[in-house]
């Protein structure tokens, strides 16, 4: 009897350690597969420019040309891969209308990249993004801060020329992308190359390389060293 109790269990315990190991692979690959950076990015403008359509064709490769203008704020995610870099892009789709504005400015805290969205179709919406701009630099360190600027709608009958949409560009010293959300023409362009502009600013290269550590102490010391006292 006790012999049949003592195999009963070492076959349990056996069972036992066989699910125990394949759990702990398990939870060891999921955090190996988690993303190594998570970026936040907010995307801005007036309402009706796209903003919505924009963050959807991206995440999920959909348009719907029927849909509820964003109350407040929403966000998506999406994980991508850029040169090596394994990155999770988390997207704030902020309101454009006035009375949400108080709103959205708690929103820039935190920010890595701010996507600036206007509409070919309408030239106030234009217009507006020097007024966005103001926000931008009174809400955040806008220097450290990565800038894409989206003329949106390309689709449709622009009322905004390209020699204009060249000029507010160089004027705001910010790289431009015509794109259309219906079409999904440009859309993984600009958070491609914002997700770049990002590493650059962080200087993940020095980081992972153990440089950024170096430069930083060496900057401490050279600041202590310089001081009158």
């Amino acid at each position: 009897m006790l012999n049949i109790i003592n195999n009963f269990y070492f076959y349990f315990y056996h069972i036992f350690l066989k699910i125990k190991k394949k759990l702990k692979k398990k939870n060891y690959k999921k955090k190996m597969s988690e993303p190594k950076y998570t970026f936040k990015i907010l995307t801005l403008g007036e309402s009706g420019v796209g903003k919505t359509c924009i963050l959807r064709r991206f995440v999920e490769n959909k348009f719907s040309k029927n849909h509820l203008a964003t109350i407040g704020i929403d966000f998506k995610t999406k994980t991508i891969s850029l040169k090596g870099y394994e990155v999770k892009l988390k997207i704030w789709d902020t309101a454009g209308q006035e009375r949400f504005r108080n709103i959205t400015n708690q929103y820039y805290k935190g920010a890595d990249g701010i996507v600036l969205v206007y509409d070919l179709t309408n030239k106030e919406t234009m217009l507006k993004i020097k007024d966005w701009m103001n926000q931008i630099q009174q809400n955040t360190t806008s220097s450290e801060i990565a800038l894409v600027l989206v003329a949106n709608k390309i689709d449709l009958n622009r009322v905004i020329s390209n020699e204009e949409s060249s000029n507010l560009s160089q004027e705001l010293g910010i790289k431009s992308f015509e794109t259309s959300a219906l079409t999904g023409d440009g859309i993984d362009e600009i958070f491609q190359y914002l997700t770049m502009e990002i590493i650059n600013k962080k200087k993940l290269d020095d980081y992972n390389s153990g440089n950024g550590m170096v430069l930083s102490k060496q900057k401490q010391k050279k600041d202590k060293n310089d001081g009158c006292c």
